[in-house]
Parts: C-alpha cells; structure tokens; sequence
C-alpha cells in the first residue's frame, strides 16, 4: 500500500503547482496541475489578484 508521499510522487503533474480550478482539462481529482507547463500572465500584474492561467483550458460537459 502506498503512503500519501509515493501517491504524490506518482502524479504526472507539476512539483509545487497547485490547481483548485476544476473546470479545468488539466486539473487532476485533487490539486494537482497535469499539464506539461503552465504560463501565468499578464506581463504588467504587480499583485496576485492580477494574474491569469493562460493555460486554462475547460473541460467539456
């Protein structure tokens, strides 16, 4: 049986990415990000508030 650490290391996701957007393709059953990178955006944001996933791609219903 696998303890929560060999789970986490099993994931084909990005180390230290978390993800609670669930709508997402990428967004595994729990935090994870699956995608191979990630690109965060705009250039011009100077607060968290300010930034966007441009990687967002919605899952279809």
């Amino acid at each position: 049986m696998k303890n929560n650490n060999e789970k986490r290391n099993d994931c084909s996701c990005i180390k230290g990415v978390t993800c609670e957007v669930k709508s997402c393709v990428y967004h595994d059953s729990e935090s994870h990000c699956t995608a191979d990178r990630i690109s965060v955006g705009p250039a011009y944001a100077t607060n968290s508030s300010d930034t966007a996933c441009a990687t967002f791609q919605p899952k279809e219903l």
